[in-house]
């Protein structure tokens, strides 16, 4: 059952005066809030972990593998946490975003949409004779867990419930829509070997989180899916992943055919920067962004509304 999607109307975001600037700068604030938690619980729980073993971790990286996925699972916690106390309080109201009745139902449906996906692109990819893929002894896999986990709690929770939801506030929701893609392709520009048609890919797919969190009022299925589609793509088929390869470990090995151009194999940033990916993802963003629309989605609530 969908929730109601809750753009915040008290508090901080009662109606009136330069609203849209208020939200804009509660936007700033709850961003660097949440990722500071994740940070100091991360790192807490690092330091706790070295004291636990008696090994000595200079940093996070060069720490075991799986103190950096309880780690991650730690900090994510921590962040969702300080996310609902801080709205609970600034805005005054629940947090439908986060409703527990429903998060294992809409964590797996998302896993689900994200590895599917994955395996629909890398197979086109595949048929066209773009990518090679060859069978490989699998060697690890906290640390593509890890990545995984991280990627899909902060960057759904920031570009979903944070960005999309305040810009929506302050905007409307389709220069939210607009804005939010441009920022999420746009964000990924400084990574390893990305291009401005890498951008472009990552894009379009941006409408699919944005999509499932319509549909839900939910952040999780969101979540779900950008985990699900990071862990299929880096250690199921073990490519880059945003152009990184701290996911690879898993049973298979997917690496460009050489001579083709990056632009249909992806190139070192990985498959999700080909033009399977561009068509896969624009086509899925369409249909979520579609169904979300015709249930009436996309509308902004009410400031009667108490629940909102």
């Amino acid at each position: 059952m969908a929730a109601e999607i809750a753009l915040g109307q008290a508090g901080w975001l009662a109606p009136g005066r330069l609203r849209w600037a208020r939200a804009l700068a509660w936007l700033c604030v709850l961003a660097v809030l949440c990722i500071l938690a994740f940070n100091l619980a991360a790192d807490a729980s690092l330091r706790l972990s070295a004291m636990v073993s008696g090994e000595v971790f200079t940093s996070r990286a060069n720490a075991p593998p799986v103190a950096r996925l309880i780690a991650v699972i730690i900090g994510s916690i921590a962040m969702l946490g300080a996310y609902a106390i801080a709205v609970s309080i600034v805005e005054r109201r629940k947090i439908p975003e986060l409703g527990l009745g429903r998060l294992l139902p809409d964590i797996f449906i998302g896993l689900a949409i994200g590895g599917l996906l994955i395996v629909t692109i890398i197979g086109l990819m595949r048929g066209a004779g773009w990518v090679t893929i060859v069978a490989t002894p699998v060697t690890q896999i906290a640390e593509s867990l890890k990545q995984s986990v991280q990627s899909g709690v902060i960057e759904e929770v920031l570009m979903r419930i944070i960005i999309f939801r305040l810009l929506w506030r302050a905007a409307g929701v389709f220069p939210s829509l607009i804005l939010t893609a441009l920022l999420f392709g746009g964000l990924h520009l400084s990574n390893p070997d990305a291009t401005v048609f890498s951008a472009l890919c990552l894009l379009a797919g941006e409408g699919i989180g944005a999509g499932l969190y319509l549909l839900t009022g939910r952040v999780w299925m969101s979540i779900g899916m950008h985990a699900g589609w990071n862990f299929a793509q880096g250690w199921l088929f073990g490519s880059a992943v945003s152009g990184l390869d701290v996911f690879a470990g898993g049973p298979l090995h997917t690496r460009p055919v050489d001579g083709v151009a990056t632009t249909l194999s992806g190139g070192g940033f990985g498959p999700e920067s080909s033009l399977a990916a561009l068509i896969v993802s624009l086509l899925a963003s369409l249909i979520f962004l579609s169904i979300a629309w015709k249930k009436g989605r996309f509308i902004t609530p009410a400031d009667s509304d108490r629940s909102a």
